[in-house]
């Protein structure tokens, strides 16, 4: 299986850098991109509007709360995109609304993570997908219909 990347989206820089520190205490080396809204998300996972496509497979960490395109209106531009629309999502977000769990796991996300203490709910959100990254076997091509 090849490499898995990080595509973390998230407009706060206190939230990137407690996910770095968590990267770096878990020694977790895999590749590690950031978008600061659903726009450049798409953008790097499309590789348009200047940015390089990134490369499969890709686990996508989605805050919900963004400008431009929150994490809402990403999920749905991602599931009605025929290459994207098989994407792992996780939400990492301070939204602890029912309805925004509900409408995010409408769109199939694979887990809805509350970010109630950033430092540490990082380093167990890692340990999990660590886990789950290198016992889940991923397709070749990211379409399958």
């Amino acid at each position: 299986m090849s490499e898995v990347s990080i595509l973390l989206v998230e407009d706060d820089d206190v939230d990137v850098m407690a996910v770095t520190r968590a990267l770096k205490t878990l020694k977790i080396a895999n590749p590690f991109f950031r978008a600061a809204d659903g726009v450049e998300a798409l953008d790097m996972l499309r590789g348009t509007g200047g940015k390089t496509q990134l490369r499969e497979p890709c686990i996508i960490l989605l805050d919900l709360n963004m400008p431009r395109m929150n994490g809402l209106e990403f999920l749905d531009a991602l599931r009605v995109d025929p290459k994207l629309r098989n994407s792992i999502v996780f939400v990492m977000t301070t939204s602890a609304a029912e309805e925004d769990r509900v409408r995010a796991y409408n769109k199939c996300i694979a887990g809805y993570i509350l970010k109630n203490n950033p430092a540490h709910t990082f380093l167990e959100a890692f340990t999990m997908l660590e886990y789950y990254w290198r016992v889940i076997e991923f397709p070749e091509q990211r379409a399958f219909a």
